[in-house]
Parts: C-alpha cells; sequence; structure tokens
C-alpha cells in the first residue's frame, strides 16, 4: 500500500520535493474525498487550510447578490487553491470550491502551511510557482471580462476546453455562462449564431468544432 508520503509525492506541484521536504508535508496533510457537487470551501468562512488535488476537478467561483456565479478558476490533478488566502491576516475564504466530479484532495492547516514556507525552500517555491500561474489565469480572465465581447469569450472556452474536436456533454449552458461571464440565453443565442456560421455544430450529447480557424477569428472581436 502506498504511503501518505508516496501519494504526495505523485502530486504534481510536488514531484520534484527532496524526501526531506516530502515527509514534513505528509505528516500534516489530511487525505479527504468529495462527490461531485460537495462544497469544499464556502466564500466568506474563516480561511483554515490550504488544498492541493491529487485526483479529479474542482470549480472555483463566486456569486453576485443576485446569485449569478462567474467561474473564477477549473482546476484538477496537481493544483492548489487558497493558498494566497491563507497568507492574509484573519482571512476569509474569497470564494466557494466545488467538486465538479469524484475529487481526492489533500489538506494542509494553515499554521503548518506556514511553518513549511518557512522551513522548506523547495516547497516555497513550487507553492509560489503555482500562485505565479493562478495570478496569470486571472490576468487573463480580467482581460476577457473587460476586452472581449461574449462571442470572443465562448470562443476562447470552446478552443480551451476541446478534447479530440469536441466540448463534451458534461458542461450545460448555465455552467458555460458561469466560465464566461454571461448568462444561459446569451450562451444559447450565440452558439446557434455560431452554428448557422459554420463554426460549430450541435449535436444531441455534444458540440462539435467544424473551424478551428474562424473561433479564434472570434477571439479577436
Amino acid at each position: 500500500m502506498e504511503t501518505t508520503a508516496q501519494t504526495v509525492h505523485r502530486i504534481p506541484i510536488f514531484s520534484d520535493l527532496p524526501d526531506g521536504e516530502i515527509n514534513p508535508l505528509a505528516e500534516v496533510a489530511i487525505r479527504r474525498t468529495y462527490r461531485p457537487g460537495e462544497i469544499v470551501i464556502f466564500e466568506g468562512d474563516p480561511c483554515q487550510e490550504v488544498y492541493f488535488i491529487l485526483q479529479g476537478r474542482v470549480h472555483i467561483y463566486r456569486l453576485s447578490f443576485a446569485g449569478r456565479r462567474q467561474i473564477l478558476a477549473r482546476l484538477g490533478p496537481g493544483q492548489a487553491f487558497n493558498t494566497a488566502v491563507s497568507l492574509r491576516s484573519n482571512s476569509t475564504n474569497s470564494a466557494t470550491a466545488e467538486a465538479v466530479s469524484p475529487l481526492t484532495l489533500y489538506a494542509v492547516p494553515n499554521a503548518d502551511f506556514h511553518r513549511l514556507l518557512a522551513e522548506c525552500p523547495a516547497f516555497t517555491l513550487a507553492v509560489l510557482r503555482d500562485l505565479a500561474a493562478r495570478l496569470g489565469h486571472l490576468n487573463d480572465l480580467v482581460a476577457d471580462l473587460s476586452l472581449r465581447t461574449v462571442r470572443g469569450r465562448l470562443a476562447r472556452f470552446l478552443l480551451e476546453s476541446a478534447e479530440m474536436d469536441t466540448v463534451t456533454s458534461r458542461w450545460t449552458q448555465d455552467e458555460i455562462a458561469a466560465c464566461v461571464g454571461t448568462v444561459r440565453d446569451m450562451v444559447g443565442r450565440t452558439l446557434r449564431a455560431f452554428a448557422d456560421a459554420g463554426l460549430v455544430k450541435m449535436e444531441r450529447q455534444r458540440i462539435v468544432l467544424l473551424d478551428r480557424e474562424g473561433l479564434e477569428a472570434e477571439l479577436q472581436r
């Protein structure tokens, strides 16, 4: 049976850590599992832990006062969340994290996380690299929401989410709307416009991308 240290070492963010830093991390890491739809943390609750994903996917989102959801990040194996929030004093969770598939992660209490940052330089560098990636993603998100039209944002979503020329049916129009910062009706109208223009084909279980160059041209609008 695999030890906690061996399992933690399999998380990509920690794959280069020496044993001298993996073992202290494994001693404080708490393994947790979640079913799809379960909430890991709620926006506004006190920040108590940071999280490192072993398997599965999680959506990080915020809600408007009207209840509209904006997905800030879609995270998978090897990625972390709540790291920046943990470093603030007396901080609360800045967003909600929801499992969107069977999820296994390791939680590290704030005090242990801070101690590891102080004592383990390779661990600190791994966390900083992940934070840099998250910051880059958020910068792109801000640029998308402020500078691109809904057509451009939806085209980018389709291109980034495509696997083998399709976007699978696990994405509902409500979920797509939450990712691109609009409402379901606008997503439906824009998808129909893309279909009429020959960019995509709407099938019962999926959206098939027919013209990647055409979708890439939409990014410039």
